[in-house]
């Protein structure tokens, strides 16, 4: 069952940071069900700003840039920090400055910041199930970078009364997730793939996240936002690959064509690519996801809203084929 929405969590203005990529046009869309009004900042000009089933306030600037992340905030009672460097680089040198100015803005507008959290802050030594409770203990560059951004956004809860809604969660896919290893790699050309890729090692779990869930969860909790502590982080179990092949399974199930073969993916390739392409060596950082189970363990969240949103497998992979096309 889902609890009802508090009476003192009337909808306002929600920032949207990120609202051209999935997961913050999926959170919009979420609150916009609500009633919430959606503010987005971006640098594109007038002419050239993509059009969405909502109406969307427009403001000009730059994620990197503080007094455009001020001033986009005033008046807003959420900030949606969906915002990630480009081309999966980056990481430090932007990913950092813009989740601070993210911080300086909402302890300014007294604003409620929603952080989509991942499981890059682990590494192969967790265990298979995670809490939240897990010690965050990772060894790359990027998991470093993004326990950085969750000490931040502690210390800034902690020190300044910021309040953080955080939901960690697996490898995105569905509608709109257009750069992801589901489309780019698994069911690379969607509908008409010749070939599904297996990406994770036999009898290995993975952690997926099927990004419209996902939104809807972030959005109970908004719902609620007044009895949640001042730092809120909650995993979203998700649709937990048990085997390492459920995921490609359903995505010939739904296909619907028995024919097309299940096959390991070519991790060499990547390998062999590395040298020439940053974008391989970001990837083959978090290589070791492939290898090692890791799921999401659910229950706080569960205590928090009642129930995870879940759509079911084939329904997410039917929804989310058309994004890899």
């Amino acid at each position: 069952m889902t609890h009802p929405a508090s009476p003192s969590s009337t909808p306002g203005v929600a920032l949207v940071l990120g609202l051209t990529g999935a997961i913050g046009e999926a959170i919009a869309q979420a609150l916009v069900r609500r009633g919430w009004q959606i503010r987005a900042l971006t640098r594109r000009p007038a002419d050239k700003r993509p059009s969405f089933a909502f109406p969307v306030e427009w403001q000009a600037g730059d994620a990197l840039d503080p007094a455009s992340v001020a001033e986009a905030a005033r008046g807003a009672t959420l900030i949606v920090h969906g915002v990630n460097p480009p081309g999966y680089q980056r990481w430090r040198e932007d990913g950092l400055p813009m989740l601070a100015n993210t911080i300086a803005a909402a302890k300014s507008a007294r604003a409620t910041i929603l952080f989509p959290a991942n499981v890059y802050v682990f590494s192969a030594a967790a265990p298979a199930l995670v809490s939240e409770r897990a010690p965050r203990v990772t060894t790359t560059r990027k998991g470093q970078v993004r326990l950085e951004m969750e000490m931040m956004l502690e210390r800034a809860s902690r020190l300044d009364g910021v309040r953080v809604i955080a939901l960690r969660s697996g490898d995105f896919f569905g509608p709109g997730v257009i750069h992801s290893w589901f489309t780019q790699a698994m069911a690379k050309g969607g509908r008409a793939a010749k070939v599904i890729r297996a990406l994770a090692r036999p009898g290995t779990a993975h952690a997926w996240a099927f990004v419209p869930d996902l939104a809807e969860a972030f959005a109970r909790l908004v719902d609620r936002r007044e009895e949640l502590p001042t730092f809120t982080l909650a995993h979203f179990a998700g649709h937990t690959d048990r085997t390492g092949r459920d995921l490609p399974e359903a995505v010939r199930r739904v296909l619907g064509r028995a024919d097309v073969p299940i096959k390991p993916f070519p991790w060499f390739t990547l390998w062999l690519g590395a040298p020439f392409m940053p974008f391989l060596r970001e990837a083959l950082e978090m290589n070791w996801l492939w290898k090692t189970s890791l799921a999401l363990d659910n229950s706080r969240l569960l205590r928090l809203i009642g129930e995870e949103p879940h759509t079911p497998l084939d329904e997410a992979v039917k929804a989310s084929l058309a994004a890899a096309a």
